[in-house]
């Protein structure tokens, strides 16, 4: 198969008259005379070249040639079509769910260019280095697996560590990888496949990934050309679905739009319907109970198997995009951290309720966020992290919901003497049912696993009483009513000024359950409540009436608690603890002025 990598010398040329003649003095009267027959491969030039074109137009035919006679790899319709759409278009966008198979079908795509087009190089782009390199080799050795004279096209043994990958061909092309990230800016391939594109921010896309692919390849021959019917600077974008109204919907329909205008770019997607249908990955029945599961995300199962772009286009909430920018957190905090000589850190702490009680799982559910706020030397704040999101299990009534609540109040450096106190204020829902869980804050509770006293809390805006006097002034009575539209205008201002930050999120972090070490289970179970956030947002779009603004639910289904709680305590910090600099006093005391 190496053989054919010769026709891309652009000085080969072949004639009759190109054979030795008896007359030349070097000739060697000792070789027989079958040696002067035409070297084969010359002799076969133009089968040779037939051959590669029909390999370079049909990829899979080429893996259906070299798969071995037992075993190897059955390709479907389906991915017949994505393979031959990945070879022929100068850009391809795949929407496809979990359990299709698009990333052993794109290395595959990649292995067959780096086999056909010499000294080519082409970079898959994820995530993260890691993640990439993950992928590549697990998928890498599913290759040579099911197609065992794949191992003749490589160079040498290819390198796969933690964050780096090189696979090299003996047509002299490369494959490697890179980040969806700064990281990527400068680096030069001739071809880029990007994983989990719906990810991406535009800015990101255009400064760093976008320039990758700027210098096209040149053929290997003495002249060195550029080919200009070759696919240079193909970008291939594979992912599932995201968000409307984000960088990567607006470049679907973009593409859409140069599809049907035949610029060279094809849009493809299928629901979990397509793979389920030839028996790949679970089968109909698993994936319908995972559907009707109450305990699934309805926007979570939409995106990575209906392959449906969730929440609002017009009159969304805020800019999407914006949004997932704010993901910059690495680790949550399931508690005050400790200084190097065990002393809490100095740390200002609010904690938002939004209150609910049911006993199913499909209706709301109350949500309980930790927000860290962090001061520039001024004491300006400068960044709002939501460290934390905590959703108590349903059916609990508001006596074992304010024993949580008491329980995170101490876990985050609550101190019954508010000069100590790291936790500021803890913003409770007041609305209608949210009063049943503020009047049990005000009562004396014992923990039930613990059998300590966690006393009692008052109110710092209500005639409301406490138990006993002396109960530390921690609650605030958050009544929605008639400040509805200041409290959304504030949610919108903390996210388009960037102070919000959020909790970054795996790339797998969509699944629905996790398990291990306590608490990796509950780190785990943080971002999946970050991830669920970001659906409720993703979800929501403002509503005008004649005097105020008001938010409503695309899709009724998708829960707002989130959401609401994190409003909540967002405007009680613009209300209370938003100060603005002071100024520097530039004049001295009036006794101290000289006036002459």
């Amino acid at each position: 198969m190496t053989s054919h990598n010769n026709f891309q010398n652009d000085n080969f040329k072949y004639s009759k008259s190109s054979s030795r003649s008896f007359d030349d003095p070097s000739f060697n009267s000792q070789v027989k005379v079958n040696d002067l027959k035409k070297n084969s491969f010359e002799d076969s030039f133009d089968k040779w070249l037939e051959f590669v074109q029909w390999a370079r137009w049909f990829p899979d035919l080429f893996y259906d040639l070299i798969k071995p006679e037992t075993g190897g790899m059955r390709l479907d319709l389906d991915q017949r079509l994505f393979l031959r759409c990945m070879s022929r278009f100068v850009s391809t966008y795949g929407v496809f769910p979990r359990g299709f198979g698009k990333t052993m079908l794109e290395l595959m795509s990649i292995y067959h260019t780096c086999i056909f087009f010499p000294d080519i190089t082409i970079a898959m782009s994820a995530q993260t280095k890691e993640n990439a390199a993950s992928i590549s080799e697990e998928k890498h050795n599913e290759i040579m697996k099911w197609f065992p004279l794949m191992k003749n096209e490589l160079a040498k043994a290819p390198s796969f560590t933690k964050d780096s990958v090189e696979v090299e061909f003996k047509s002299g092309a490369t494959y490697s990888i890179l980040a969806n990230s700064q990281t990527s800016k400068g680096q030069r391939r001739r071809r880029l496949n990007v994983e989990e594109s719906a990810l991406l921010d535009n800015f990101l896309f255009k400064d760093a990934l976008e320039p990758v692919v700027n210098v096209p390849r040149r053929t290997i021959g003495k002249l060195a050309t550029i080919n200009p019917y070759e696919l240079n600077g193909m970008i291939n974008y594979l992912t599932t679905s995201g968000y409307r109204g984000s960088d990567e919907f607006n470049r679907i329909l973009n593409m859409l739009d140069e599809m049907a205008d035949l610029k060279g770019k094809i849009v493809l997607g299928a629901s979990w319907e397509l793979p389920c249908h030839y028996g790949r990955g679970e089968t109909r029945n698993q994936l319908l109970a995972k559907k009707n599961d109450p305990t699934t995300s309805a926007t979570a199962f939409a995106m990575n198997y209906e392959s449906r772009w969730v929440g609002a286009t017009d009159g969304a909430l805020v800019n999407i995009t914006k949004l997932l920018n704010l993901r910059t957190i690495p680790k949550p905090e399931l508690e005050c951290p400790k200084d190097k000589r065990g002393n809490l850190e100095i740390n200002e702490y609010i904690l938002g309720v939004d209150v609910a009680r049911s006993s199913a799982q499909s209706n709301n559910k109350t949500a309980i966020v930790v927000l860290k706020i962090i001061r520039n030397p001024k004491g300006l704040i400068r960044q709002i992290q939501l460290v934390n999101i905590i959703e108590p299990p349903n059916g609990l009534n508001f006596k074992e919901q304010s024993i949580i609540v008491k329980r995170l109040f101490y876990k985050y450096g609550g101190n019954q003497d508010l000069s100590k106190s790291r936790v500021k204020a803890i913003v409770v829902d007041g609305n209608v049912i949210g009063k049943g869980l503020i009047d049990r804050l005000l009562e004396d509770v014992t923990d039930t696993d613990t059998n300590e006293e966690l006393g009692c809390f008052d109110t710092i805006n209500t005639d409301q009483k406490p138990d006993h006097e002396k109960a530390v002034k921690i609650i605030y009575d958050l009544t929605a009513t008639g400040i509805n539209d200041e409290i959304i205008r504030t949610f919108i201002d903390y996210v388009e000024t960037e102070k919000l930050k959020l909790l970054k999120i795996n790339d797998e972090i969509k699944k629905t359950s996790v398990h291990g070490d306590d608490s990796l289970v509950e780190e785990e179970r943080a971002r999946l409540h970050t991830q669920y956030l970001i659906d409720e947002v993703s979800n929501l779009k403002l509503k005008k009436t004649k005097n105020s603004i008001t938010v409503e639910q695309v899709q009724k289904k998708i829960d707002k608690d989130r959401y609401s709680a994190l409003a909540y305590a967002l405007y009680y910090i613009f209300l209370f603890l938003e100060k603005e600099a002071e100024e520097p006093n530039t004049y001295e005391d009036d006794d101290e002025i000289v006036y002459y």
